[in-house]
C-alpha cells in the first residue's frame, strides 16, 4: 500500500511540473499545526530562489491547481509562501478502510529482497547476562522487527562472545580444580572421551573468581592466554571443556533472553568466524595491507582525513592469537558469503565507536565486502541509576539481568494486588508481562544514542509515556470490543467527531513511524507513535459513548475503528517485542 506522504508527494509534485517548476519542490510533510492543516509543502521558498519569484505567487499557482483535485477539503497560500493541506473526511475514511484490509496496516514494503545481517545481544559465554546486556538485546530486537515489517530479509546473530580470554580463564581455573580430569592430559582423545558435566551455577561462580585472580597473579594470567591461544589452535582437551562450557551457556542464554522476546536466527559465535581467519590474512597478504609492528601483524586504517588519531588494526598478536577485529573481519567473511547482504547493523555500545571504525575501514580496503555494502555501528546510551551513573545494585556491583526481571515483575505484580480485573492465578504471568513491557518501553522511547534514567516507578506508572498505559489502553479497547460484540462492525463509515478525525489521520500516517524508525535506526519513533495513539484514542473514548450509542451506523463505525486502533497498537507492540494482556 503507498504511503500517504507519497501519494500526496505525487500529487503536489504533478502541480509543481504542471506550472513549470522541478517536481523535487513538491515534497509534503505532516503539519506540526493540525488546528491550522494536516499536512504542508515548504517548496515554493526554494522554488523562489531557483526561478527568481516571490515563493507566495509560487505558492498560490500551486494551491490554485491543488483546489480541483476532490481528496482536498482545503488549499491554502499562507505568507510568506507555505501551502497548507487538509483532507476531506471521505478521503480519510476511505484510507483507514484500506489500512484495515491491508496485511501490514499500511506500512510500505520497501525491503523485498534485500538482506539485512544484525549483529546484537553481544553475550559472553561462562558469563550471566546482566544489564549491560539489555540495551543491546532489546534495541537490536526492535531494529529487525521493524526492518522485517518494512519487507527486508533480515538475519538476526548474537555473535556470543565464545573464544577469546574469558574462556581461556574458566579453563585456567577448571584445571587448577581439577587436574586430574582426562581432558587436561596431553593424549586425551576428543572422540572417545568426556569432559564432566557443568553447570550454570559453576560458570558464574568461576568466571569472576578467575578474572580477579588474573589480575592479582600473573602467573595464572599468563597461563590462560596460553590456553586461549592453544584452544584457538584446536587443542582437543581444551575445545572438549570449552564445548561443555557452550552447551550449558547458551542453554542459559536462550532462557534469559526468551523472558525479553529476543530470539535469534544465529547462534554463531567468534569461534565460527575462525575457519574464515586464514582467508582473512591471506587476502590481506595479497593486498599488500599487512605489516609487523612489535611482533603483531596490523593493517594501517588511518586517513589524512581523519581529526583523531585511528591506530592500526590488530589481526594478529604477537603469539599469534585472534583478537575481536580479527573476529569480526572474519566473521564479515563468513556473512559476505553466506548473505551476500546490503546492510550488516552491529548493534553495540557507543563506546565501541573506534573498533567499528577500524574493522569498516580494513574490511573496505581489503575489499572482504562489495563497496555498495554499508557497515553500520548503531551505538546505544547507557541505562543509569538515579545518580547518573551506569546503573548498579545497592551493593556496588553489576546487576543480574535475571535479578532486573524478578524485580520489575515483583513490582508490577504490586501494583495489580487491587484490581479486579485479574485473577490470582492469573497475577503472576501478567505481572511478567506487565513487567518486562515496562522496562523495554521505558528503554526505547529513548533515541538509542542518549543515556536515560532507570525509574521502575516511572516505568509503571498508569500515566505518561509508558509502556503501563499503552498495555491499559489495549484492554480498554478489549473490554469495548467484548461489550458491543462487533456490533456489525465492517467499515468506517464516516467521520462524527473532532477527536475521531485526528485519530483517524495518525492511524493512517503511522506507517511513516515506521519508516522513520527505520531509517534512524531509532525505535523510539516507532514508540512516540504507539503512544500518540493511545491518547488519542483516549480523547475519543471518553468524547464519544461507544457502547451505549443509539444510532447503529456510527456504533458501527466506533467499533470499526477500535478495532482498527487496536490492531494498530498491537502491530507496534510486536516490533517492540512486547506482549499484549487481555486485562489489567
Amino acid at each position: 500500500m503507498e504511503s500517504i506522504i507519497k501519494h500526496l508527494t505525487n500529487k503536489v509534485s504533478d502541480a509543481f511540473e504542471k506550472c513549470g517548476y522541478e517536481r523535487r519542490l513538491g515534497q509534503v510533510s505532516v503539519s506540526d499545526r493540525f488546528d491550522l492543516c494536516q499536512f504542508q509543502c515548504n517548496g515554493s521558498f526554494e522554488g523562489a530562489k531557483l526561478y527568481k519569484k516571490a515563493p507566495l505567487m509560487i505558492a498560490e499557482q500551486i494551491a490554485e491547481i491543488l483546489r480541483q483535485d476532490s481528496e482536498f477539503k482545503s488549499v491554502d497560500a499562507v505568507r510568506p509562501g507555505f501551502i497548507n493541506i487538509t483532507l476531506t473526511d471521505e478521503f480519510l475514511t476511505k484510507a483507514a478502510n484500506e489500512v484495515l484490509l491491508d496485511e501490514n496496516l499500511g506500512i510500505s514494503v520497501i525491503g523485498e529482497g534485500k538482506t539485512i545481517v544484525v549483529d546484537y545481544g553481544g553475550a559472553n559465554v561462562a558469563k550471566p547476562l546482566h544489564i549491560g546486556h539489555l540495551r543491546a538485546a532489546i534495541i537490536g530486537e526492535s531494529l529487525k522487527r521493524i526492518a522485517r515489517t518494512l519487507g527486508y530479509n533480515v538475519v538476526g546473530d548474537v555473535h556470543m562472545g565464545d573464544w577469546g580470554l574469558q574462556i581461556g580463564l574458566v579453563i585456567a581455573e577448571l584445571n587448577e580444580r581439577h587436574p586430574e580430569w582426562c581432558c587436561f592430559k596431553e593424549d586425551f582423545d576428543l572422540e572417545t572421551e568426556n569432559v564432566p558435566e557443568l553447570n550454570v551455577d559453576d560458570l558464574n561462580e568461576i568466571y569472576p573468581f578467575a578474572s580477579k585472580k588474573s589480575k592479582e597473579n600473573e602467573e595464572f594470567a599468563e597461563k590462560a592466554h596460553k590456553i586461549t591461544a592453544e584452544l584457538q589452535k584446536g587443542k582437543p582437551g581444551y575445545i572438549a571443556v570449552w564445548k561443555e562450557i557452550m552447551r550449558v551457556s547458551v542453554a542459559d542464554l536462550k532462557l534469559n533472553y526468551g523472558k525479553l522476546n529476543v530470539d535469534f536466527d544465529l547462534w554463531y559465535g567468534e569461534s565460527d568466524a575462525e575457519k574464515y581467519v586464514d582467508e582473512l590474512v591471506e587476502t590481506l597478504k595479497n593486498k599488500g595491507l599487512l605489516r609487523e609492528s612489535e611482533g603483531a601483524q596490523v593493517v594501517d586504517v588511518a586517513e589524512e582525513s581523519d581529526k583523531v588519531d585511528i591506530p592500526p588494526v590488530i589481526i594478529k598478536k604477537s603469539d599469534n592469537s585472534n583478537i575481536y577485529a580479527t573476529t569480526d573481519l572474519a566473521t564479515i567473511i563468513q556473512r559476505q558469503k553466506d548473505f551476500k547482504p546490503e546492510k550488516i547493523w552491529y548493534v553495540v555500545d557507543k563506546r565501541q565507536s573506534l573498533h567499528f571504525t577500524q574493522v569498516f575501514r580494513c574490511a573496505k580496503k581489503a575489499g572482504i565486502v562489495p563497496e555498495s555494502t554499508k557497515l553500520e555501528h548503531l551505538g546505544f546510551g547507557t541505562m543509569n541509576g538515579s545518580d547518573g551513573k551506569p546503573y548498579k545494585t545497592r551493593d556496588g556491583g553489576v546487576m543480574r539481568l535475571s535479578d532486573l526481571l524478578t524485580t520489575v515483575t515483583d513490582a508490577a505484580e504490586s501494583k495489580m494486588k487491587e484490581s479486579e480485573f485479574v485473577s490470582a492465578e492469573e497475577r503472576k504471568a501478567t505481572a511478567e508481562k506487565v513487567g518486562i513491557a515496562a522496562v523495554k518501553f521505558g528503554d526505547l522511547i529513548n533515541h538509542r544514542t542518549k543515556d536515560y534514567i532507570f525509574d521502575i516507578d516511572k516505568f509503571l506508572s498508569f500515566e505518561g509515556k509508558t509502556g503501563t498505559y499503552l498495555l491499559y489502553t489495549v484492554t480498554r479497547i478489549n473490554s469495548v470490543l467484548k461489550k458491543t460484540e462487533g456490533a456489525n462492525a465492517t467499515e468506517i463509515s464516516g467521520i462524527y467527531s473532532d477527536t475521531e478525525r485526528e485519530l483517524i489521520l495518525n492511524l493512517i500516517l503511522s506507517g511513516e513511524a515506521f519508516m522513520r524508525s527505520f531509517n534512524e535506526k531509532a525505535p523510539n519513533y516507532v514508540c512516540d507513535n504507539a503512544y500518540k495513539l493511545a491518547s488519542l484514542f483516549s480523547g475519543f473514548y471518553h468524547d464519544n459513548h461507544i457502547i451505549n450509542e443509539v444510532d447503529e451506523t456510527k456504533k458501527a463505525s466506533w467499533v470499526t475503528l477500535c478495532n482498527l486502533t487496536r490492531k494498530m497498537l498491537l502491530k507496534h507492540f510486536d516490533v517492540l517485542a512486547i506482549d499484549s494482556v487481555e486485562s489489567m
